[in-house]
């Protein structure tokens, strides 16, 4: 079994209840009241701009030029793909960028991030990289397990989002992340390998409480 195979049995059941949490199936069958899909969006225009520099950590730390390359890559469409779709939104809530970037984090979305920039702050590139790695590939599972009987009709209000995420193109991220995965682990210690663990079971735990936060549209209690 492949190390990020690993790491996904390792999350399973992490993971097999993301497909069933309400906000995810509403936002599949596109009952999803347009007040929380507005909260969530907004929460994940401040949480690209973080990630987008987790992946620019990961371009330094890389031991190939080629890695990189790719890592500011996926930095830049982090910001110009992902952020283009939110800014359609913001269009229809006459929301300029600016004003959803400046929305004040939610508290998860605050932990998570910050848990992300630790990682980015002190471990290697493929701990970087693992840290990362439930964002890529979560959003594709969930994509292809909501279209996998076709694509939405025109008129979902989510049709957008829906197609992002449910495409080969953005499918190819995570893949190619698990690559790297994959191969940097074959020379890991122990330690890093554990830590791999752990930081990847974090995240996936917060992708879960990314859609509650958003289903619940989470404010600070004090």
């Amino acid at each position: 079994m492949s190390f990020s195979n690993h790491l996904r049995k390792l999350a399973s059941s992490i993971w097999d209840s993301q497909l069933t949490h309400p906000f995810v199936v509403a936002l599949g069958d596109g009952t999803l009241p347009e007040q929380k899909f507005k909260y969530y969006i907004l929460q994940d225009a401040r949480f690209l701009g973080d990630l987008a520099r987790v992946f620019s950590a990961a371009a330094v730390k890389a031991p190939d030029s080629e890695s990189g390359l790719r890592f500011n890559k996926l930095a830049e469409e982090t910001i110009v793909v992902e952020r283009s779709l939110h800014e359609n939104y913001g269009k229809r809530w006459n929301m300029t960028a600016k004003q959803m970037t400046s929305v004040p984090m939610a508290p998860t979305n605050y932990a998570y991030t910050r848990h992300m920039l630790a990682v980015a702050a002190t471990g290697t590139a493929t701990e970087i990289t693992v840290v990362a790695l439930p964002c890529a590939w979560v959003y594709c599972v969930v994509g292809q397990h909501l279209l996998h009987k076709g694509p939405p009709a025109k008129h979902h209000p989510y049709r957008d989002w829906l197609m992002l995420y449910a495409s080969p193109e953005f499918a190819e991220v995570q893949v190619w992340m698990r690559k790297k995965v994959d191969q940097w682990a074959k020379t890991a210690g122990k330690d890093e390998l554990r830590r791999m663990e752990d930081s990847f079971i974090i995240s996936s735990r917060y992708e879960w409480m990314f859609w509650d936060m958003a289903w619940r549209e989470e404010k600070w209690p004090v």
